[in-house]
C-alpha cells in the first residue's frame, strides 16, 4: 500500500487517498504571514487558453468552458478509479487552480480596466492517474458530454519549486493588496519572483460571501 493511502482498511474495503492532508502545507498556508515552499514535481490535468481585454475570468465563455472540462474529467476519473473491481480507491477531487500571466507580461487584478490574459487552468490528480486511465476517462466523458472542452485537457506533470504563498481572504478584487505583500516580503527576504501568478480557488463564488472568499496566492522565486 503507497504511504499516501490511509492504513487499517480490511480486506475488500475500498482504499482511501487524502490528497488534502497530504498535501496540506501546500493548501493550508497562513493568511497572516508570507510562507516559504518548496513545491514538488506534482501531476495535473490542465488546460490553456485566453481572456480577451475587457473580460473578467468569470465573463470568458473560453474559461467557464475550461473549467467544466477539467472539473467533468476529474471526477470521471474520481468514480472510475472508485467503482473499479480491481484495487478500488476514493479520493477527493481536489481545487481548481489557475496560472495568470498578462499581455503586458506582468499580473494585476484591476476590475475596471481588464487587460488581456492567458491562464492555465488546472487540477492536482493522484500520482497513480496513467495516461491510459486519463484517455480512458476522457473518452467516457466524450461519450456523455460531447464538446471541445475534454479534448482541450492534459495531463501532464507541473514542477514550480521554491514559492511564496499566502491566503488571501476576501474578494478577488482585493488581491492586488495581498500580492503586494509577497513582492514586499520577497524584496526584503532577497527572493526575486518569476513566471506566472498562480491562484488555488478555495472557495465557491456562487456560495461564499465576497469578503469570506478563500484564495491561495503562490508566486515561484528564486532565493537567496
Amino acid at each position: 500500500m503507497s504511504a499516501s493511502l490511509e492504513a487499517g482498511a480490511t480486506s475488500g474495503d475500498r482504499e482511501k487517498l487524502d490528497l488534502r492532508k497530504q498535501y496540506k502545507y501546500l493548501y493550508s498556508p497562513s493568511a497572516r504571514k508570507i510562507e516559504v515552499v518548496d513545491v514538488p514535481r506534482l501531476s495535473f490535468a490542465r488546460v490553456d487558453g485566453a481572456v480577451p481585454t475587457g473580460l473578467g475570468p468569470g465573463d470568458s465563455p473560453d474559461f467557464q468552458e475550461a473549467v467544466a472540462a477539467l472539473y467533468g474529467l476529474s471526477y470521471t476519473l474520481k468514480f472510475m478509479i472508485k467503482k473499479r473491481p480491481g484495487n478500488p480507491i476514493d479520493y477527493p477531487v481536489m481545487w481548481l487552480e489557475g496560472l495568470w500571466m498578462t499581455e503586458s507580461g506582468s499580473y494585476s487584478y484591476n476590475t475596471t480596466t481588464r487587460e488581456a490574459m492567458t491562464y492555465t487552468a488546472m487540477i492536482l490528480q493522484p500520482e497513480f492517474i496513467t495516461p491510459e486511465l486519463f484517455e480512458e476517462a476522457r473518452a467516457q466523458l466524450q461519450r456523455k458530454k460531447p464538446g471541445p472542452g475534454p479534448a482541450r485537457v492534459r495531463l501532464e506533470p507541473f514542477h514550480e519549486g521554491l514559492s511564496l504563498q499566502v491566503m488571501h481572504i476576501g474578494s478577488y478584487a482585493t488581491e492586488p493588496e495581498t500580492v503586494a505583500r509577497l513582492r514586499v516580503f520577497a524584496a526584503e527576504h532577497g527572493y526575486t519572483t518569476h513566471g506566472r501568478h498562480h491562484e488555488i480557488y478555495l472557495s465557491d463564488p456562487l456560495k461564499t460571501a465576497p469578503e469570506r472568499m478563500r484564495t491561495i496566492l503562490r508566486h515561484p522565486v528564486v532565493g537567496k
